[in-house]
């Protein structure tokens, strides 16, 4: 596709690892931060035009500080198409079906309105335990909390989420459906602490905590009260066993294997020491 690639969320985890493959296949690209050229902000609907600027696509994230973030990611949707752009890949989870509450809404609005968009749903992200909200704990305490019990995930290493979205964004157009991504294995948070535990060579223990207790960490993180809870209740349904299976999207989409926790533990062992 001619035109900028806009990258929304440029400096979380997925996004940054997406502005990097950009710039490496020399694709051009604007990253939408605050402190940027053309500085943005979902709370300041002021600065959207001139983000927008020559822009043929747009990988669209969620800010997770934002009180009602999905409502203003639909009015910067509708700007969006008005001013042209072809485009949109959203992050949205595994779990949220188009219709449903908070991602499922955005996800809603491009099957309704969109004419060449994708929904990249990715199961957890393995980052959550080496930058996310686990890493404090783990190093101060060694132990990380969740209300996940024995539930299963295969997690996602955010580097391949922003390969996936790399692809969705400079592929052929007429996408227009979810791709659920995942790793290859299903893991316990129990199964986690032990890889980290043989990473970085000392004992890692994984914390049972209610969902209760779960939301008043996010609340003491920062996060809106609703967020809190909506994150906290997501956690909940991997204890029921809703986020288990493993499926092949990755591996299609960009004829590579996804990071095994493994892998992504070794690379990670000094940052938990």
């Amino acid at each position: 596709m001619s035109g900028l690639v806009l990258v929304t969320g440029a400096t979380g985890k997925t996004g940054k690892s997406l502005v990097a493959q950009l710039e490496d296949q020399g694709v051009a690209h604007r990253a939408a931060t605050r402190g940027g050229e053309r500085p943005f902000d979902w709370t300041a609907p002021e600065t959207w035009d001139a983000a927008l600027e020559d822009v043929a696509s747009v990988y669209l994230v969620a800010p997770p500080t934002v009180n009602d973030p999905y409502s203003r990611m639909i009015e910067f949707l509708r700007l969006a198409t008005q001013k042209g752009v072809g485009r949109f890949v959203f992050l949205g989870m595994a779990s949220l079906p188009a219709g449903g509450p908070a991602h499922g809404q955005v996800h809603q609005w491009l099957k309704d309105n969109g004419q060449d968009w994708a929904v990249l749903a990715p199961s957890a992200f393995m980052q959550n335990f080496a930058e996310g909200s686990h890493l404090a704990t783990i190093r101060g305490e060694d132990t990380f909390y969740s209300n996940t019990g024995s539930g299963r995930v295969p997690f996602i290493s955010a580097g391949d989420i922003a390969r996936a979205a790399f692809v969705l964004l400079t592929g052929p157009a007429g996408l227009n459906r979810e791709f659920v991504i995942t790793g290859e294995e299903a893991m316990s948070y129990d199964q986690v602490a032990e890889r980290i535990s043989q990473a970085c060579g000392r004992r890692i223990s994984h914390t049972h905590i209610s969902t209760d207790e779960l939301v008043e960490r996010f609340l003491k993180r920062g996060l809106p009260e609703l967020t809190a809870r909506f994150l906290a209740a997501g956690y909940e349904t991997i204890a029921a066993g809703a986020h288990a299976q493993t499926t092949d999207v990755y591996g299609a989409l960009t004829g590579e294997a996804p990071t095994t926790f493994q892998a992504f533990a070794k690379a990670n062992a000094q940052v938990w020491t």
